[in-house]
């Protein structure tokens, strides 16, 4: 009887679901296929969730920011703490300074200028106006003091170091005001006619290293079109191109270099091919940190100790030590040698300027073959991953 209808009824009601489509009816209600399963239903892909926010601005906008401007903070913090750190108060540290006389007096003097010194200075005597010129002209004491019983005379030279001569001045002239003595200071070698500052090779350093980290960086962002040989070649011939560049800005156009100018170019070219061995060779590793690097290596730790400003008796002890073998100390004293001091050696200068452009052309090598092995070892997994698929094909 009508009992059965309910159970009849209920199992004609088709099954109705939001995000459910009959596919065979446009329009719409689904159906029971054979079996009791749903037949051509599907279920709709869910949308795709948005990128995370923050303030209306995506949060990986935020991110990629925060990275790029590192390398600006960078910068910023390494050149404060580099350039204040290195001159913002020059002192003093056993500067090599002389006494003219021999007798027991001059011994006295000496002795009780090294002792108040409390360290800045090392004292010694010499014997002869003569003997205290050639000290000075040879740069193994910064000046020396020559009192007489009617004035004082201090020999120094502002071709080696401008600066060191006005610290040498500020020390001795007190001491001649005091014995009431006339002071006169004595030029023993004299910076050039048209380099009065005694600076110029200094900021000579300074558009040398510029131009040349600058072209390293050019140079390293075609080095894997370029290649390796032709990279190398690249930075030979540019590094004598920005050196010639240097010189003919310094020597016809403002007079800084007078003479020496082949002697002075090869010392801008070991310099400048250096830096840029060095920075094509760094790329692979850092990418887009190769400018601060450089910046630091060639900026803030050569320009602080190179002597340019201040002498390594006058900079604080970790610039003085760097002096000892940076590239940019090496090639400033063997540039003052050649234009101001001619006749002193200068082998130990080109050396360390030779090991320099080394250690460049050697990382350079390096990681190219570093590079070469892992772009191998990519490509082998990738052959393994295609071999794989095939056989599990």
């Amino acid at each position: 009887m009508s009992e059965s209808s309910p159970d009849r009824s209920s199992q004609q009601v088709a099954l109705r679901s939001p995000g459910l489509r009959d596919q065979g009816h446009p329009g719409g209600g689904g159906h029971l296929g054979t079996g009791g399963h749903l037949g051509t239903h599907r279920l709709e892909a869910a949308a795709p969730a948005g990128p995370r926010l923050f303030f209306g601005t995506p949060v990986a906008v935020f991110r990629a920011f925060g990275l790029a401007v590192l390398v600006p903070l960078f910068l910023a913090t390494g050149m404060t703490l580099a350039y204040l750190g290195a001159f913002h108060q020059p002192t003093p540290h056993d500067l090599p300074v002389a006494v003219v006389g021999t007798s027991a007096e001059t011994q006295v003097f000496a002795q009780t200028l090294q002792d108040k010194s409390d360290g800045q200075l090392s004292v010694r005597t010499v014997a002869s106006d003569s003997a205290a010129r050639a000290l000075v002209r040879d740069r193994t004491i910064t000046a020396a003091y020559e009192p007489t019983a009617t004035s004082a005379s201090l020999l120094l030279s502002s071709a080696s170091s401008s600066t060191s001569a006005e610290v040498a001045q500020k020390i001795f002239l007190p001491i001649a005001y005091a014995e009431k003595l006339p002071f006169t200071v004595v030029q023993v070698v004299a910076p050039g006619e048209h380099d009065s500052s005694g600076q110029g090779l200094f900021f000579l350093l300074v558009g040398l290293s510029v131009g040349s980290y600058a072209t390293a960086a050019a140079v390293a962002a075609f080095a894997a079109k370029l290649g390796i040989r032709w990279s190398i070649v690249t930075a030979v011939v540019m590094s004598g191109i920005v050196s010639g560049i240097a010189m003919a800005i310094a020597g016809p156009l403002f007079g800084v270099v007078s003479g020496h100018v082949w002697e002075i170019w090869t010392f801008g070219w070991l310099y400048s091919v250096a830096i840029i061995l060095i920075g094509v060779g760094l790329h692979p590793v850092l990418r887009h940190w190769t400018t601060a690097a450089l910046t630091m290596l060639f900026v803030m730790l050569n320009f602080t100790s190179s002597g340019g400003i201040f002498e390594p008796a006058v900079s604080p002890r970790f610039f003085a030590g760097l002096n000892t073998f940076w590239n940019g100390a090496a090639w400033l004293h063997a540039t003052q040698t050649v234009q101001y001091f001619p006749g002193q050696a200068f082998g130990l200068d080109l050396m360390r300027l030779g090991l320099w452009a080394a250690a460049g052309l050697g990382l350079t090598l390096l990681t190219h073959l570093l590079s070469r092995r892992r772009a191998r070892i990519a490509n082998e997994r990738v052959a393994t991953t295609e071999a794989e698929s095939v056989i599990a094909a």
